[in-house]
């Protein structure tokens, strides 16, 4: 089986081979300590194992769920914010027709909510479904995340009002932890199908738990080959017969200490957006701490070669490229001849849109290693659920090896509490009486 692959001969000039090679020790030790649970954050390296130990009995009970949600909605709306969505609106973004929402074959619709408070949003959203069979996968470990929790509140009211509250229930699915917490209780007083977020599966790790799997079967792809793709650069991975990961995370440190601050995540496939918001939502999160961290940034090219181009290509030499290319694509397209070729483009007649896009991704990188900019190179044989799954692994892999490199704890976020803080206090939340005095005296 192909499997992705990985070039770093671009990486060199800000920095030097021997500079990355001088971090393979830490990186090596990296490693062991998502092995062996010796590192900072031990507590949530259940991410680490968990292709191999997901138990088929589990995808075939999501994909039986998944199955009936399909057969009962013509929508399912899955509500969560963070790791609670962006692992599956990345998958099912990178895999789904881009068009099919329009098309009149259309299989059950995935939209998403509690990702955002704008009230236009909700509202929209709600308008929509007024005429529509739909369903709800409702994901959050505590059932109290504001955001999630407001969209739950909204949607599941309106789809009792449209149902009823037995017939509701049937149709509501919660993702949550097995035994505490808001949601968890409300699921077992109303009935409703759940499924569990691991207690040492952290959200923005969570892709490969029922967090990301069951949204992804609703919308039709295959889990099995995600989680066996994982499953099999996992293995590759910590027995050390695949050193990606290891080598990746060793090569962007070297730039970092060499003044690359920011990283930016480039793809020359539309379908693969979100694939780099799920990303920057892993490592930001991740290595953001103690005045630390590579800045995570995403472009999405040719597009972006029209606005941020510019700036990646003289501004100034803080930053490096990870550059996803996919080699096969699903369809051919070629273009056509034009006996008038006012547009100048005969000489790209009999030619793959493809093979013209692949070209852009060349001399942009070429352009860009030129002016100062290292480039790190993924190739990802198609877009499929099994090459996803060993990216998916590759990148949460070097994200942790990454960390222990930085001598952060690459597994928690308490910067991500300090604005719920201030939030809470503005709303006057009980409890936050104290909070609510003191703020006041700011603004």
């Amino acid at each position: 089986m192909k499997q992705i692959e990985l070039s770093i001969k671009n990486a060199f000039g800000a920095t030097t081979r021997q500079d990355v090679d001088a971090l393979k020790p830490a990186a090596q030790q990296g490693l062991r300590k998502l092995t062996d649970g010796s590192g900072l954050g031990s507590d949530f390296l259940g991410w680490v194992k968990l292709p191999s130990e997901t138990p088929a009995s589990l995808l075939d009970d999501i994909n039986a769920t998944a199955a009936d949600l399909r057969a009962n909605c013509d929508t399912v709306v899955v509500i969560g914010i963070g790791g609670s969505y962006l692992g599956a609106k990345a998958v099912i973004e990178a895999l789904s027709d881009s068009f099919q929402a329009y098309r009149r074959d259309a299989a059950t619709r995935i939209l998403f909510a509690g990702q955002n408070i704008g009230e236009d949003y909700l509202y929209e959203l709600s308008d929509y479904l007024k005429d529509k069979k739909f369903g709800i996968i409702v994901i959050s470990k505590s059932g109290t995340t504001t955001e999630p929790a407001i969209a739950f509140r909204l949607l599941k009211d309106q789809l009792e009002h449209q149902l009823g509250r037995e017939e509701a229930s049937k149709r509501i699915v919660a993702v949550t932890d097995a035994s505490r917490g808001a949601l968890r209780s409300l699921a077992t007083q109303e009935g409703y199908k759940t499924y569990v977020i691991p207690d040492n599966v952290g959200g923005r790790f969570s892709v490969l738990t029922p967090v990301g799997l069951l949204p992804i079967a609703v919308a039709g792809f295959d889990i099995h080959a995600l989680v066996e793709g994982a499953a099999a650069f996992e293995e590759a991975t910590l027995t050390g017969a695949n050193d990606m990961s290891v080598l990746y995370a060793q090569t962007r440190n070297a730039l970092y200490r060499a003044g690359k601050k920011t990283e930016i995540l480039v793809n020359y496939n539309p379908k693969l957006h979100f694939f780099g918001e799920w990303w920057k939502q892993l490592y930001g999160e991740s290595e953001g701490k103690d005045h630390k961290g590579i800045f995570p940034a995403a472009v999405d090219n040719s597009t972006d070669l029209h606005s941020m181009g510019q700036w990646i290509q003289e501004g100034e030499r803080t930053i490096f490229e990870t550059v996803l290319s996919v080699v096969e694509q699903k369809h051919e397209l070629r273009i056509g001849h034009d006996e008038a070729n006012l547009d100048g483009l005969n000489f790209l007649a009999g030619k793959r849109v493809d093979e013209v896009n692949k070209m852009a991704e060349l001399g942009t990188i070429l352009a860009h290693v030129d002016g100062g900019v290292p480039n790190i190179h993924v190739t990802i044989p198609a877009l499929t659920e099994t090459y996803l799954g060993q990216l998916i692994y590759f990148f949460e892999a070097a994200c942790g090896v990454s960390g222990y490199i930085l001598n952060i704890n690459p597994f928690n976020q308490p910067g991500v509490e300090a604005y719920k803080k201030n939030m809470f206090a503005l709303l006057e939340k009980p409890g936050y009486e104290a909070e609510t005095e003191a703020i006041k005296k700011r603004i």
